[in-house]
């Protein structure tokens, strides 16, 4: 226990805030070089802190395991060992140079599938507000009817309410339709390589 709360605190402290402010600095001071480095670490890390989650749960048992963890992060960070570059060049860039193409297209295909969800669940919810505001209206109407003092003023206003909720379906249908032409232009607008630095 006592070595997964110094382990933690180790990373969190000289693997997140240490770098988060080296490459503000690095930022700030428009240093190339240290940018350059900065990015190494930042994408090892995020690999690291991808693996840590399911190796804290596997391997936690094993004898000094955090420790072990600990030693990683200072290796990473170390300006003598420099094991974020040498990970980065060694293994992490020659695997991503190669499947880049299967990431940028999976990435592309996961975008589109998560718009037509958002869109058809907007759509749903649209339908849902529109099909209440119908029930509340013809309640309300129902009652009007009866002679209620409070029908008098609620009328206008669920007349209003469905008039909003017909706009709102229809701008959502309008939309979904116009955003699909949009979603097919920027696809064919990043398809083009950008330089490199």
């Amino acid at each position: 226990m006592v070595s997964w709360i110094i382990s933690r605190i180790v990373v969190l402290a000289f693997g997140t805030l240490y770098p988060a402010y080296s490459s503000y600095k690095a930022v700030k001071t428009k240093n190339v070089k240290e940018y350059v480095k900065w990015m190494m670490y930042w994408i090892v890390f995020a690999l690291f802190s991808t693996a840590e989650t399911v190796t804290d749960l596997v391997l936690s048992w094993f004898p000094f395991y955090f420790e072990l963890k600990i030693a990683f992060v200072i290796w990473l960070l170390s300006p003598y060992t420099k094991g974020s570059s040498v990970l980065y060049r060694k293994f992490v860039h020659p695997t991503l140079s190669n499947k880049e193409k299967e990431i940028d297209e999976y990435i592309t295909q996961a975008k589109d599938k998560s718009y037509e969800t958002m869109m058809r669940f907007g759509k749903r919810g649209l339908n849902i507000a529109a099909t209440a505001a119908v029930t509340a209206a013809t309640k309300v109407l129902a009652e009007a009817v009866e002679g209620s003092p409070v029908a008098a003023v609620a009328v206008p206003v669920l007349l209003v309410v469905l008039f909003v909720a017909a706009l709102l379906v229809a701008w959502g249908i309008r939309r979904s339709k116009s955003m699909k032409g949009s979603v097919a232009m920027s696809r064919l607008s990043h398809s083009e390589p950008l330089s490199e630095l």
